[in-house]
């Protein structure tokens, strides 16, 4: 087991990558910006160092400053956490040069699922299902004539990343080339390259995800799925697990051809395989994300799998603490992650926390770097904390998650709170008959996704 670890990244994840490490006896490193010198997981790292100004391109993006903090501080191992440089194979690959375990996939495997074109491609070889799509798109006119082929509406998508970035509905041919335009740009400042393809839109889409660990020796297991439909602006508002489509025979089924798939890959450490669904149920493969996910918890508390400590084990060469091919979910998890923004417009909502007090008691944890008089930065992601609940079954759940939220208090900034409650009482959400879309009835503000 490594003694020493780095973690390359901030906020709530670094705190939680801290707490698996201190129960692994592993002495941790947190790196941080100038705005984030007061931070929590600086504050409770056994080592910390400041790698750069508060814009993250010079700070948690420096992968010279993060290596050199590495160095100098003895770490054996990285943690990239998630976002930042979590999911890039340049990052990884300098690690393994600099003799650092990085504590995910290997660069050529994050290089291969991490462009969204190629895996799909390499999943569909492999028998997974996969929405009609084009290949990587350079101009307006192979555009259109991909659209034309593949029939509208269709969604245009950043090859190289996620989040929502990159990424346009598209309805008809008029309004496809300014959409094209706008994407590549979004894909180029966020992803460092402007390559998109186009994808079929599913109809009343759904977002499911399978979470899997392979280790190297060989194996790979999947910890069943996550819904993750729930969104504003593309982005996860909501998780739960499992999700009330997805049933045992259809989980056994799809979680074996996606175990199969990443034996043949040579996929190590944790993951994300999503996928979309229809309105007549069919599963189609959208992407890969080669990393811890922002939702990871709700399959922790359906499992009892410490999907951190399985990462920094799966790096250190132990094999997969998980027998069999998977573990059949207990009782059911809500995740909402509470965020720092308007929530009538989800504008960001950047400022000092004035007072905060979580809730407690039975099936309720919140993983958070927040505290009374800590601020929310404008610089990075928006996220305050996040609320998970178990229960016994999805009612309980949904009733354990209402009173938790009247119990979070988080005064000096609009978090996305009240949206949240709205979610839980909303009679199509309680009966599960909801699709990506499903924000715009609390928000005219491009609040669905996909």
């Amino acid at each position: 087991m490594f003694k020493k670890m780095l973690i390359a990244n901030r906020g709530e994840i670094a705190l939680r990558i801290i707490c698996a490490a201190k129960e692994l006896g592993i002495r941790t490193v947190a790196v941080y910006s100038e705005a984030d010198r007061q931070s929590l997981h600086v504050r409770f790292a056994d080592e910390a160092v400041c790698i750069g100004p508060a814009k993250s391109s010079e700070s948690y993006l420096n992968v010279a400053s993060i290596i050199s903090a590495a160095e100098i501080t003895n770490a054996e191992a990285v943690h990239p956490g998630y976002g930042f440089l979590a999911e890039s194979a340049n990052f990884a690959e300098v690690c393994e040069t600099s003799k650092l375990a990085f504590i995910g996939p290997k660069p050529e495997v994050i290089r291969l699922m991490g462009d969204k074109d190629k895996a799909r491609k390499a999943m569909a070889q492999f028998g997974i299902p996969v929405l009609p799509g084009s290949d990587v798109l350079k101009t307006q006119a192979e555009a259109l004539e991909a659209a034309a082929k593949i029939g509208y509406p269709v969604m245009i998508k950043a090859a190289a990343g996620g989040g929502g970035r990159g990424m346009r509905e598209v309805g008809s041919a008029e309004d496809l080339p300014r959409a094209f335009d706008t994407a590549q740009a979004e894909a180029q400042a966020a992803f460092g390259s402007p390559d998109v393809y186009l994808e079929k839109f599913a109809a009343s889409p759904r977002h499911i995800e399978f979470q899997v660990l392979g280790d190297s020796h060989g194996k790979v297991v999947h910890l069943g799925e996550r819904e993750c439909t729930i969104q504003r602006r593309h982005q996860k508002i909501l998780e739960e697990a499992p999700s009330t489509q997805v049933n045992a025979e259809a989980r056994r089924s799809l979680g074996h051809r996606v175990v199969a798939a990443l034996v043949e890959i040579g996929y190590t450490n944790a993951g994300t395989v999503e996928f979309i669904m229809d309105r007549d149920r069919n599963l189609y493969f959208l992407e890969m994300n080669t990393r811890i996910q922002v939702e990871h918890p709700v399959t922790e508390m359906v499992t009892g799998v410490d999907l951190v400590k399985e990462q920094i084990r799966i790096a250190a060469g132990e094999p997969v603490g998980v027998a069999g091919e998977t573990l059949a979910p207990r009782g059911h998890a809500i995740e909402c992650r509470i965020c720092a923004e308007d929530p009538d417009t989800f504008a960001p909502c950047a400022g000092k926390i004035t007072e905060f007090s979580v809730p407690g008691g039975a099936g309720v944890r919140v993983d958070t770097a927040a505290i009374a008089e800590s601020v929310i930065p404008p610089y990075y992601d928006s996220l305050v904390a996040k609320l998970v609940v178990h229960g016994a079954d999805r009612p309980e759940a949904i009733s354990r998650m209402v009173r938790a939220l009247d119990m979070f208090v988080v005064e000096g900034i609009s978090t996305s709170i009240p949206v949240h409650r709205k979610i839980l009482v909303d009679a199509d959400f309680l009966a599960g008959r909801f699709d990506t879309r499903f924000l715009t009835r609390f928000s005219g503000n491009g609040a669905g996704g996909h």
